[in-house]
This record gives C-alpha cells, structure tokens and sequence, in this order.
C-alpha cells in the first residue's frame, strides 16, 4: 500500500481547498506531498511541476505547494506565467500562512491557509475566464 499521511477525509478537505481556491481565477494549483526531501525543496518543487506537466497549462499560471512532511520541509513554485507579473516575494505571505499552521502541528490546516492565499493572489494577476476550463487534476500528488 503507498504511503499516505492524511486520512480519507484529510484528502477531501485538501482538494476541496483546491477547488476553493481555484474559483475565481484560471491559475491552476497542485499540492504535493512527500515524506522526505534530501535536496533543496524549491528544486524539488520546479522538478516536480514539470514531472507533473504543469508547464503545460495554457497561460503558463500553475503553481504546486510542496510539503515534505517528516523533515517539515515547504515551498511553492509557479509558472513563467505568473513570475512574469509578480514580484519576487510573492509567495512569501502565502509561505507564511502555511507554516503558522505547520508549526501549531496543523498540517492539513496550513495546507489550506495556503491553498486560499495563493487562490487570492492568483485572482489578482489571473481572473477566470468566461470559457475557463480546468486543466489539471486537484488530488494530491504523493512521492
């Protein structure tokens, strides 16, 4: 069976979260968890997102928030698309959010708080489109 650190439930709050942060904007966002990162986990992050095909999203406006869990290791990574338009410390309030929760051993909270601070702050820059469609899977990817 493969590792999975949250339960059933857990899972649908997450990609629930998501969904909620997706609304609103033609951003598309994944979540990915690990158990360990040996490297450094923004490049984890960027290697995993092109794995995954997220550089293939038509306005290049993904982003994937990567946890690694045992080693509480977090970064976010996003697309030409967005880097093009924001500043560099733009997902440093989101960051923050996320550890708040992590530190207060909220892991599925924090998770959340970061799912709707990047929602928000891709709905600046990304405002869904009349014809809109989403281009990626919302379930957690695990490694």
């Amino acid at each position: 069976m493969a590792w999975r650190p949250f339960s059933k439930e857990e899972e649908l709050k997450i990609t629930n979260a998501v969904a909620r942060a997706e609304d609103g904007t033609s951003g598309e966002i994944r979540v990915h968890i690990d158990r360990y990162c040996k490297s450094d986990p923004l490049l984890k992050a960027q290697n995993l997102f092109h794995h995954l095909k997220m550089d293939e999203t038509e306005l290049r406006n993904g982003v994937i928030l990567y946890i690694s869990i045992d080693d509480k290791q977090v970064a976010i990574y996003g697309d030409k698309g967005i880097n093009e338009k924001v500043e560099s410390d733009f997902w440093d309030t989101t960051l923050a959010k996320m550890t708040e929760q992590f530190k207060n051993e909220k892991m599925v909270e924090g998770i959340a708080a970061g799912l709707q601070e990047a929602g928000l702050r891709l709905k600046e820059h990304f405002p869904k489109a009349d014809n809109d469609t989403n281009e990626l899977s919302n379930e957690i990817s695990y490694s």
